[in-house]
Parts: structure tokens; sequence; C-alpha cells
């Protein structure tokens, strides 16, 4: 049984593969000035890029969990997630609200795909 971790840290791996499986560490976008809207694309393009640097797409995921600041967001990041989502396989999805690690973090997104 192989596993291949990807961009290791002390503390995490960005990527990790095993089994055919790709587990994307969690992808945020804080920054103070940007809206939801804003970091919601910005974890998008993210995971575009790990999930290219892992040999996989965005047509490939499994499963998304969304953590959401505040609910009061949940129209605004589903406007940027159905357009990215618009011409590939809709992969599970939960969304939960959910007090994050800095204030500045309006959303975080955990991710697993196929590869």
């Amino acid at each position: 049984m192989s596993i291949e971790r990807i961009e290791s840290t002390d503390r995490m791996s960005r990527i990790v593969k095993h089994n055919g499986t790709v587990y994307l560490c969690g992808q945020t976008a804080g920054e103070a000035q940007w809206d939801i809207a804003e970091q919601t694309q910005r974890c998008l393009d993210k995971v575009d890029d790990l999930l290219a640097k892992a040999g996989s797409s965005r047509n490939q995921i499994l499963s998304v969990t969304v953590y959401i600041r505040d609910m009061k967001d949940f129209a605004a990041m589903n406007t940027v997630w159905d357009a990215w989502v618009a011409d590939v396989e809709k992969p599970a999805r939960a969304c939960v609200e959910a007090r994050m690690a800095r204030p500045e973090i309006l959303v975080e997104l955990s991710v697993t795909a196929a590869y």
C-alpha cells in the first residue's frame, strides 16, 4: 500500500494520494478585503491547481465539504460554485456553518477526488 504526500510541511501535506483517491488539505483564501464570492473563487482556483498536480481534475471530484463562516453568504458562495461546476459531473457536497481559524476567512473547502 503506497501513500504519496505532496507539498508536505511539519504540520500537513497539501495533497495526499492513496489507492486512486486524492485528498486535499482545506483550501482558504482569507484576505480581509475579499468578499465571499472572491474568496470562493480563489479557493476553487487553488483546488484546480492542486488537483492538476495530483493528476486529477474537477470532473473527478468525489466529495466537497464547504465550511462557511456565516450562512448569510450561502447564496453568493453558491453563485460562484454553480459556475465552477457547470460543465462537469457534480460531486457530493455538504455545506456547514463553522467558526474559522481567522476572522477574515469566510469559506474553506475540503476536497476528495479520484485520480
